[in-house]
This record gives structure tokens, sequence and C-alpha cells, in this order.
């Protein structure tokens, strides 16, 4: 039965790091966009090609498009804290009750 418990618990920290990187892939490409990138770098397209299937659905449910801030970085940013304070958390305690 523990190696189950520790399967499900390595499973749970793997989703945290997998969050943790997909959330600092959201943070660089915002610090991104308030430079002049050159949209042919490898890097660039990159973080582009990642983030923009998350940040444009969010963009379109956000009442805020004409006012030039995104917020949709923010947004995704606290959807991925939450997956990880909540969802990665409930995973691993609820491991430790079987």
């Amino acid at each position: 039965m523990f190696v189950l418990q520790n399967f499900i618990i390595a499973l749970a920290r793997i989703i945290d790091i997998v969050l943790t990187i997909y959330m600092w892939i959201i943070i660089f490409r915002a610090v991104i966009s308030w430079v002049n990138a050159d949209p042919y770098n490898k890097i660039v397209i990159f973080l582009y090609r990642v983030t923009e299937p998350v940040l444009r659905p969010m963009r379109r449910l956000l009442p805020w498009q004409n006012i030039g801030i995104d917020f949709s970085p923010i947004i995704v940013i606290l959807a991925i804290l939450f997956l990880r304070y909540f969802l990665v958390e409930t995973i691993i305690q609820s491991v430790r009750y079987l």
C-alpha cells in the first residue's frame, strides 16, 4: 500500500513542478511583452506558442479589453497558484489517510 501512496505523492509533486514551470513561462511572456522583442526569435516564438492557448480564452472572458493592460497573465498565474496550493496539497493529504 505504501508503494501506491508514494507513487501518488510523487505524481502530485510532478504536477506541482509542471505548474511552477508553466507559471514562470507566463511570467517571462509578460516581461517579453513589455519590451520590443524580436518576433522571429525562437525563444519568443516558443513563449507565445506555449502560453497563447491559455491566455487567449482568458482575454475573451475579461471585460477590460480596450484599456491597454493585459490582465490575463495575472488571472492565469492566480489560477496556477490555486491549483498548486489546493489541488496538489489535497492530493498529498488525502493519500496520507489511505
